[in-house]
């Protein structure tokens, strides 16, 4: 098949920075979509409809003319958090000839002399600044994308809010054109200065001596979490995220989330990786909706109301946990009959009656049954003494795909 789309990836220094290939397509194309940006660095020369993307912004545009010889322009990299990617996702590689330019984050690299493998990228663009928090760590370099010319003092208050006011941070402005100009300071110093809204702000993480280290293994510390009490512990948390098995791409119901340290943790272990929190209390709504944006996964959806009713027409899952509720009608079958074949549920009991209920369970669908006891040294007079913490009663079991 004979490619009818082009997406030309296309820099600041414009039509002249273009190679043949693009400047071909460009020259022989009956309609030519892009932003207002990349349309203006056209040249008269080419003859081609110009039109703009819409606003609220859709691929409509492109799809309905399949089959003609259409250009899409990009800024940069189009597979780089572009127009590209989103196309690649509604049509096949053998319709569509992607040319590229350099993208902003290898310019950025190249300004910083910073090795682009070693390099966290990620993008604010339409997307909440919370997502940093999952990627803050002393020593760690990130290239981020801004949304506008505001994103340098977000990100700047949220790296003092969480602990990293130390961080260098360098806005680096429209990138390979006559333009650019690159700004640098300190977060805890950062002034605000008027920034362009095409930039890139690069930073060079640095923790205050105090701030808690979260590590994007399972089983954060207790204190990593706003919650009432209602928060699977740590040493449990990484047991059951253990069994859970994380892995990209696939999506986790967290069934009576409470605090949602559970969906959280799974959604920290890879940025491919999705959760539901279903959680019916108000009060707990709010410490999920707190958490996950202070623990850096703003994506997490949390789902209001009680377990059976509100699983009903949510997408089914690859894997589920069980926190609270086992005891009640319905939750236990209606999530195993969601489960995808081949996923696992994992449940985790603390009372007699929860743990006869998931008894009762495994005599029916198999699985096995692990009991956790933790205890920690705490003061008894002058002398220490092991605390036991409630037993737990965990419940695997895999869904077999011909179930």
């Amino acid at each position: 098949m004979t490619p009818w789309l082009t997406v030309v990836g296309i820099g600041e220094e414009g039509f002249k920075g273009l190679g043949k290939n693009a400047r071909h397509a460009l020259l022989n194309a009956t309609r030519i979509i892009g932003g207002q940006r990349q349309l203006d660095l056209l040249p008269a020369c080419i003859c081609g409809v110009r039109q703009l993307w819409p606003s609220p912004f859709a691929l409509e545009p492109v799809l309905a003319k399949q089959g003609e010889p259409v250009c899409v322009l990009a800024s940069g990299d189009p597979m780089f958090f572009g127009v590209g990617a989103s196309l690649s996702r509604h049509l096949s590689s053998d319709e569509m000839l992607i040319l590229p330019a350099p993208s902003s984050c290898s310019l950025a690299a190249a300004r910083m002399g910073w090795p682009l493998q070693e390099v966290v990228t990620l993008s604010v663009v339409a997307r909440p600044v919370a997502a940093l928090n999952a990627q803050l760590s002393s020593g760690v370099r990130l290239l981020v994308l801004s949304n506008d010319g505001r994103s340098p003092a977000a990100i700047a208050a949220l790296l003092r809010e969480r602990g990293f006011g130390p961080s260098r941070i360098t806005v680096l402005e429209h990138l390979g054109g006559e333009a650019e100009r690159r700004v640098d300071g300190i977060a805890n110093d950062w002034t605000d200065p008027v920034i362009a809204d095409l930039n890139l702000i690069a930073i060079e993480c640095i923790a205050e001596p105090d701030t808690l280290r979260l590590s994007r293994l399972a089983g954060l510390p207790d204190s990593a979490f706003k919650h009432d009490g209602q928060l699977t512990k740590r040493d449990v948390r990484a047991i059951t995220l253990a069994r859970l098995a994380p892995t990209p791409g696939e999506l986790l119901w967290d069934v009576g989330a409470g605090s949602g340290s559970i969906g959280i943790e799974w959604m920290r272990a890879h940025p491919g990786c999705r959760a539901l929190a279903i959680e019916a209390d108000a009060g707990r709504q709010a410490l999920i909706e707190y958490n996950r944006d202070a623990l850096g996964v703003p994506s997490l959806q949390l789902v209001r109301g009680s377990a059976p009713q509100a699983l009903t027409g949510l997408e089914r899952p690859d894997a589920i946990f069980i926190g609270g509720g086992v005891t009640r009608e319905g939750v236990l079958d209606t999530c195993w009959a969601e489960l995808k074949p081949g996923g696992r549920l994992i449940a985790n009991a603390v009372t007699l009656q929860s743990e006869m209920t998931l008894m009762a369970w495994r005599e029916q669908h198999g699985g096995e049954l692990t009991r956790i006891h933790i205890a920690q040294a705490q003061p008894l007079g002058d002398f220490d003494t092991w605390r036991q913490a409630l037993p737990i009663t965990l419940l695997d079991v895999t869904k077999p795909f011909d179930a």
